[in-house]
């Protein structure tokens, strides 16, 4: 599995935060320090940051073992991201979460837009991704 990451230097964290990588989704992809998402809303941001740098490793190991694939492929060399906006997050129980977001790219200069309603669980002191409906 190849991993292409790109390293923003100061640039805007792709999560749309308005902070720089380093400040904001880097903590998160860096899992060797011990710090995990702090709740779903937070893991989302982070997995979106991490599909634009194709950190595939990262979204592997933050997907729940129940429905995790066994490999990803990276991005095409003509796929762009182009923003995540949050809808919203829900809170249902101490272990489950709901996060709705629209995530934009254009492949091969057409637009496109994912809607989602992803489902987290918490275990073992970790948010997971677990699954998905597309709205």
């Amino acid at each position: 599995m190849a991993n292409s990451r790109k390293k923003p230097l100061e640039s805007t964290c792709p999560c749309g935060s308005l902070l720089t990588y380093e400040q904001c989704c880097q903590r998160w992809h860096n899992q060797a320090n011990g710090l995990y998402a702090p709740d779903a809303e937070t893991l989302m941001r982070s997995r979106y940051s991490a599909y634009v740098l194709n950190h595939l490793p990262y979204l592997l190991a933050t997907w729940h073992h129940s429905t995790r694939p066994s490999d990803l492929e990276p991005n095409p060399p003509n796929l762009k991201w182009l923003g995540l906006s949050i809808r919203s997050h829900q809170t249902l129980s101490t272990t489950q979460a709901e996060v709705e977001f629209v995530a934009r790219h254009r492949l091969d200069g057409k637009a496109t837009r994912l809607h989602e309603r992803s489902r987290f669980v918490y275990e073992n002191g970790q948010w997971f991704y677990l699954a998905g409906i597309f709205l």
